[in-house]
């Protein structure tokens, strides 16, 4: 499948999601919406995948939120009504009575672990990218921040989830301050934003190498790990584990639950299946 707005990229058992606006900040369109929402559905499928990394194009910005154009769509007459972006009847699917998306994995209901590689700038909904990824590097040129409240939005999703992230007062002045609190890669390194911060022409090489590295460990007992974190984070502790437990015995039932006891038994390498 081609894709208009989006660059898609396979190596082994990684591929590599491309936001492809640079011009434009590889700010988010409608197009880009819907092809985001295929093409993520498309690798949690995709048996042969076992981690995505998302990035942008070039070297200027990861993704400057939603492009202002679509704000076009979401006026009737002269008043903004701040309805369905897609441009459709309001209420008509399943997806309007969700939380608006736009660039977001479905990072709650993908089992597969998410690398963001910040290549520049992260703003708006870009934020989402780097706070719902499981793993967030970035370049020692990228910036952070939020500028909803600056052009008069609030900031509903964004900060809602870097507020599970950050610190409560750090992600509560970048909210209240918006475009005028900008964080540095190495700030953002330092409250834990991000994981690493790498020279900009070493960022996708880094970004493939951390995704190889992942792959090496059971495809299974990763996403096992990663839902059991992800899920557990809205339950109270008890049920959490109890969780985590529930997806340890089902891992354990595997063909890779038994190859990697083996191997270790035999002192080999295992060979995952991913079943």
């Amino acid at each position: 499948m081609s894709w208009n707005t989006l660059i898609y990229e396979k190596r082994g058992h990684a591929a590599c999601i491309t936001l492809n606006r640079p011009d434009k900040g590889n700010a988010v369109s409608i197009e880009m919406m819907k092809e985001l929402a295929r093409l993520y559905r498309e690798v949690e499928e995709d048996d042969e995948v076992w981690t995505l990394i998302v990035t942008g194009a070039g070297q200027k910005a990861l993704c400057t939120g939603a492009d202002m154009a679509v704000f076009e769509l979401t006026k009737k007459g002269e008043h903004i009504t701040g309805i369905d972006m897609w441009g459709e009847p309001m209420l008509a699917n399943r997806r309007q009575w969700e939380v608006p998306q736009e660039a977001t994995p479905p990072y709650m209901e993908m089992t597969k672990p998410i690398i963001c590689a910040v290549n520049g700038i992260a703003c708006g909904a870009g934020l989402d990218l780097v706070s719902t990824a499981d793993v967030a590097i970035a370049a020692d040129h990228a910036t952070f921040f939020d500028p909803h409240v600056s052009i008069g939005v609030v900031s509903g999703r964004e900060m809602v989830r870097m507020a599970r992230v950050l610190p409560l007062p750090v992600a509560m002045r970048m909210a209240v301050m918006g475009k005028h609190e900008q964080l540095s890669a190495q700030r953002a390194y330092e409250i834990g934003l991000i994981t690493e911060v790498v020279p900009k022409d070493s960022l996708m090489d880094r970004a493939w190498e951390l995704a190889e590295i992942i792959n090496r460990n059971a495809p299974l007992a990763v996403r096992g790990t990663r839902m059991a974190i992800r899920k557990g984070l809205s339950l109270p502790i008890q049920e959490a584990e109890l969780l985590a437990e529930s997806y340890r015995v089902r891992c354990a039932q595997t063909d890779d639950g038994a190859e990697g006891p083996t191997a270790f038994i035999e002192k080999r390498d295992p060979v995952w299946k991913g079943r």
